[in-house]
């Protein structure tokens, strides 16, 4: 599939195919970067594997190589079962990269089209977190999250946190998450538009939930104007998404591309 669309991409630079002008300038959008994971391995230079920490979302992250793979030009993460328990205790391991300290996104579109399987207790998630993250102790600097699912879903969760939003009279006002819906089988592109008094979330670029700067007296509603990393990753289990069903396990999530758009 990439191949052919490296293809349509050098007819449309020798001015063949007029109708490849969309994916240079989408409805007033420029692209002014892709990864499309056709190497071998990783670009070094842009991703990182997340490590494990204490928190629910990265409690089970390995730096195991069977949490990962490239493969068809698609980057591939798994949760799996522990293989090497004496070696580690984690019951069961799983696989995230992220642009920590290497690459910012600062305003524009930005798109990644991936697949998700499905197992009980599964939650991938594609977010992002402030790149100056040793100035900006979570939730102070923002989360945005494109994508979360749990489970078996049809849906996928858009979600923005903030100081302001951890309060509970302040989840409503503006809402500050929404859902729509996805294919669960098949590819879905999840997408955020970054501006300066907003934030806006598509799932195959139908326009899901927005979440605008407002006048307010409380400190912290929208600090989302800034340069953000992002994160790609399985997760496996947690206070929101409940327990793993092992039998379900290997869960696989296929990356085709990240793309980011400037006007």
């Amino acid at each position: 599939m990439k191949a052919i669309h490296r293809l349509l991409l050098a007819a449309c630079a020798c001015g063949t195919l007029i109708a490849c002008a969309p994916q240079e300038n989408k409805n007033g959008w420029k692209l002014a970067w892709e990864e499309t994971f056709d190497q071998a391995t990783f670009d070094t230079a842009v991703w990182s594997k997340i490590p494990r920490g204490q928190s629910d979302w990265c409690r089970h992250m390995s730096f195991h190589p069977d949490c990962y793979a490239m493969k068809d030009g698609h980057l591939v993460l798994r949760g799996i079962m522990n293989p090497a328990p004496e070696q580690d205790t984690a019951r069961f391991i799983t696989g995230g990269l992220y642009t920590k300290d290497k690459k910012a996104f600062y305003g524009g579109r930005l798109e990644i089209r991936a697949k998700l399987q499905a197992a009980q207790g599964a939650w991938p998630a594609i977010w992002l977190l402030p790149f100056e993250a040793e100035k900006y102790p979570w939730p102070s600097g923002g989360e945005i999250d494109i994508m979360e699912r749990l489970s078996f879903d049809t849906i996928a969760y858009q979600t923005v946190h903030s100081d302001y939003t951890q309060h509970p009279a302040h989840k409503k006002n503006p809402p500050h998450g929404g859902t729509g819906s996805i294919r669960p089988d098949d590819y879905n592109v999840y997408a955020v538009e970054m501006y300066p008094d907003s934030l806006v979330f598509f799932i195959n670029d139908r326009r899901t939930f927005a979440y605008p700067r407002i006048e307010t007296d409380k400190e912290g509603q929208f600090p989302f104007d800034k340069p953000y990393y992002l994160l790609i990753d399985m997760q496996l289990g947690g206070s929101w998404v409940g327990g793993v069903d092992t039998l379900d396990l290997p869960v696989e999530m296929h990356v085709d591309w990240v793309r980011h758009y400037m006007k």
